[in-house]
């Protein structure tokens, strides 16, 4: 039976993606509290720059698995550069689409993301520190995209 590998604490995280990632989280945390800060219809403006950074995330998210496998010679492969691109596609179609629904597909395509992103640490193609890293910071983010919604809620029931 093989050993479990033992878990990688946040501590372990090189300081520089841990700094950088939680960086990251300021305008998801920015647009939450400006949601529910603000009164109709000023909390929209809060909730279109939540969606639109959220959208760049998940790009940039996604093209990490482009970098990942062009790095190990894979860039042919199908399958690995076309289901990152999901994510980002969802980040996209959701600045198309009323606000509620936008913040569904953007949570959607950060809990994809973090799927491909685990199946990449599972096969060796990325780092192993790299699921310390994202696990907190997508908890983070859906938890964020929640209470916007919630916010959004709140204020169209008032409106």
């Amino acid at each position: 039976m093989a050993e479990p590998k033992p878990q990688i604490r946040l501590a372990q995280v090189p300081r520089p993606a841990l700094i950088l990632g939680c960086i990251g989280l300021l305008p998801f945390l920015f647009g939450t509290l400006g949601a529910w800060a603000s009164d109709y219809p000023d909390f929209i403006l809060f909730i279109n720059l939540q969606m639109a950074y959220a959208t760049i995330v998940l790009s940039f998210l996604s093209a990490v698995h482009w970098g990942l496998a062009m790095a190990q010679g894979e860039a042919a492969d199908w399958r690995r550069l076309g289901l990152p691109m999901l994510p980002a596609l969802s980040g996209w179609l959701a600045l198309m689409v009323p606000n509620g629904l936008g913040l569904l597909l953007l949570a959607l395509g950060f809990v994809g993301i973090f799927f491909i992103d685990l199946r990449s640490i599972a096969a060796g193609q990325a780092p192993s520190w790299y699921k310390t890293l994202r696990k907190p910071l997508t908890a983070i983010v859906l938890t964020c995209l929640a209470a916007t919604y919630g916010a959004l809620a709140a204020n169209l029931t008032y409106a």
